[in-house]
């Protein structure tokens, strides 16, 4: 792919050859994302306490359960749900059964992952064949840093077709010390 520097002006293109010309322009800017993005899927993310100190209010230490609901207008192949976490949070899933008690409840509905990545900033599954239809994710996760968290939306997209994906905001979490 060409990279042109930024600069303001306009663009132009030229084209020199016997076929018509063609050209695919894409613009990238780091700006929050203040709206959902669905292109293809649709994703929408709900917040379940599972263990709180305090009914409607998250402390340090409290265990909530994330719910990704995708629905997908067609199946595909290789596909990446991305869901940010709170910093010092901890997925119980990696805990190799430790939390075994905590995660009770868990749901997934419609798919299987390939492959979990649990990272310091984000909950990952990659999916080798992501069907046509609804499916509901589930993770636990331990808070363990108190603080108000501004957070980069969820992602589910298809790998090798960026262009089909979800993004959607997710609220700012205040986690309080105990």
């Amino acid at each position: 792919p060409l990279r042109l520097p930024l600069y303001a002006g306009p663009m132009a293109m030229t084209q020199a050859g016997g076929a018509g010309p063609w050209a695919t322009v894409t613009v990238h800017a780091a700006v929050p994302l203040t709206a959902p993005l669905m292109q293809g899927y649709r994703l929408s993310r709900e917040v379940l306490a599972v263990s709180a100190r305090e009914k409607g209010k998250l402390s340090q230490g409290d265990v909530i359960r994330v719910r990704l609901t995708i629905e997908a207008s067609a199946e595909r192949n290789w596909v990446v749900l991305s869901d940010p976490l709170p910093p010092g949070a901890v997925v119980l899933s990696s805990l190799g059964g430790q939390s075994a008690i905590l995660q009770q409840g868990e749901q997934s509905e419609g798919v299987l992952p390939s492959y979990k990545e649990n990272s310091r900033d984000a909950w990952r599954a990659y999916y080798e064949w992501f069907p046509r239809g609804k499916s509901v994710i589930e993770y636990t996760l331990r808070l363990n840093s108190a603080g108000r968290f501004t957070l980069p939306p969820a992602r589910v997209e298809a790998m090798y077709a960026p262009a089909i994906r979800a993004q959607l905001p997710v609220a700012p979490v205040t986690v309080w010390a105990f």
